[in-house]
């Protein structure tokens, strides 16, 4: 009996651990997705990693921050943004966060938005950026 009381205990504990990596995850999209429905290439590149890869329509490239920047600024003008809302969050089973959202420009282009967040940081860091046109 002892010892199935000291494994629930352990367990708790366990996923009592685990939740904070998930909530500080979804603590790190509003800025995120506040800059994408904005449209402001310079408040998202204060979330971009040293290297980013950024897609559109399953043409991926990796870039620098500086460059991703420039990328993102280049898309901002063509499609500028009427919406952008996240739909689904979570983390993958290797504790990767990581949210898919809608972004509707004001073109009339809709794209569904693939962000990866890098794994246990303390700030966001967004790893890839993936555009699909729907």
């Amino acid at each position: 009996m002892k010892l199935i009381l000291t494994k629930l205990v352990l367990f708790g504990w366990f996923l009592l651990a685990a939740t904070p990596g998930r909530a500080q995850a979804a603590d790190q999209l509003p800025p995120v997705r506040s800059a994408l429905a904005s449209g402001s290439s310079r408040e998202l590149a204060r979330f971009l990693a040293p290297s980013v890869e950024v897609g559109f329509d399953d043409d991926k490239q990796s870039y620098n921050a500086t460059q991703a920047e420039l990328v993102m600024r280049n898309f901002f003008v063509k499609n500028p943004p009427v919406s952008f809302d996240i739909v689904h969050q979570g983390a993958s089973n290797e504790g990767i966060p990581y949210a898919i959202g809608s972004y509707v420009a004001r073109t009339g282009g809709t794209y569904r938005v693939f962000i990866k967040l890098k794994p246990k940081t303390s700030a966001p860091v967004i790893d890839t950026l993936d555009f699909t046109r729907e």
